[in-house]
């Protein structure tokens, strides 16, 4: 029987391994630190659209974590700066009733935005599947996590990397389907992971305030160096016409706790945690500095979440015009 290993118990591993438990499908969730401690200790708190429930999870600290089986399949949930982290401490792990580690027979699943991780992933797994996954999800207090979308929690599409579906991805798919997410299978991921890039560009936004035409005029400069840098590096950005499931329902319930200009990127910073810019606008910057784009407002705005992160002081947003100012001074 396949269970999955969830690693890491934010908005999105905590959200699926709560799926997970209200629908009887097999998982474990891993964590470490406060959040962990909490969920095993007390339960999780799951605000969905319907109402709130305290869920018993079988969750594990990282420090003693459950021992791997040939079934398992690992669903990678971490933010991005961590990914390489998380899949040191599991790629050479035994797996119970074999002589190989898991990186060799297990399948591991990639959540992370961006593009860094699958190929990061590929260097020890030999069966790597990306996700792109869209859900509003918030997480800013410790053993509280909420799911705002309707009727399904979110939107997930998923893809052997670097290409191809299979019957693992058609059954990681279908699990996800019956747990209360629409879930599609897809030969290229890279398509669908880039554009879930382009859209992310603008969540460094949401660390700034200002006028709402300086906010429109830097968010489309953002997107557009995106793409370019995006095209340049022969990436081919998937289309919603592409999709092989009707999202047209799926929307974000009214007060449902979510609310606009709080999207992960806000999440971090505002809880005190690390960075993913560097792993979203860093990574335009990147593909700009490989393929000679010009990308001077995404290096501006990856700078300016650089240094915030670093002092770790985030409060009040900062003002627009410093990225401005930032841009100029390049």
């Amino acid at each position: 029987m396949t269970r999955y290993l969830i690693i890491g118990a934010g908005a999105v591993g905590a959200s699926l391994a709560a799926q997970f438990e209200l629908t009887g499908i097999p998982y474990a969730l891993v964590g470490r630190g406060a959040q962990i401690s909490h969920i095993r200790q007390h339960g999780l708190s799951y605000r969905r659209p319907a109402g709130t429930q305290q869920l018993k999870l079988s969750a594990f600290d990282l420090s003693d974590p459950p021992e791997l089986t040939p079934g398992d399949i690992l669903l990678l949930t971490v933010k991005s700066q961590d990914a390489a982290g998380a899949l040191a401490f599991w790629s050479w792990r035994s797996v119970s009733g074999t002589t190989d580690p898991a990186a060799a027979i297990l399948p591991i699943v990639t959540f992370q935005n961006g593009l860094a991780t699958e190929a990061l992933a590929l260097r020890t797994f030999a069966h790597v599947y990306g996700a792109s996954i869209m859900t509003p999800a918030r997480f800013t207090e410790t053993g509280n996590v909420v799911c705002g979308g309707e009727p399904e929690v979110g939107v997930v599409t998923i893809g052997r990397f670097p290409k191809g579906r299979d019957e693992t991805s058609n059954r990681i798919a279908a699990d996800l389907s019956r747990a209360g997410y629409l879930a599609e299978t897809t030969g290229e991921i890279t398509g669908w992971k880039s554009a879930k890039l382009l859209h992310n560009a603008r969540n460094v936004l949401e660390l700034f305030h200002g006028p709402a035409d300086l906010r429109s005029e830097i968010g489309e400069a953002l997107v557009e160096e995106a793409r370019l840098a995006l095209q340049a590096a022969g990436y081919r950005l998937a289309a919603p016409s592409e999709r092989s499931i009707d999202i047209s329902n799926w929307r974000v319930a009214d007060n449902s706790g979510i609310h606009p200009g709080q999207q992960s990127t806000w999440q971090s910073f505002t809880r005190g945690a690390s960075s993913e810019v560097d792993f979203l606008n860093g990574e335009i910057v990147l593909l700009g500095r490989l393929h000679g784009i010009a990308t001077p407002y995404n290096d501006a705005v990856q700078r300016i979440a650089g240094q915030l992160a670093q002092r770790g002081e985030f409060s009040d947003p900062l003002p627009l015009e410093d990225v401005l100012a930032k841009r100029q001074r390049r």
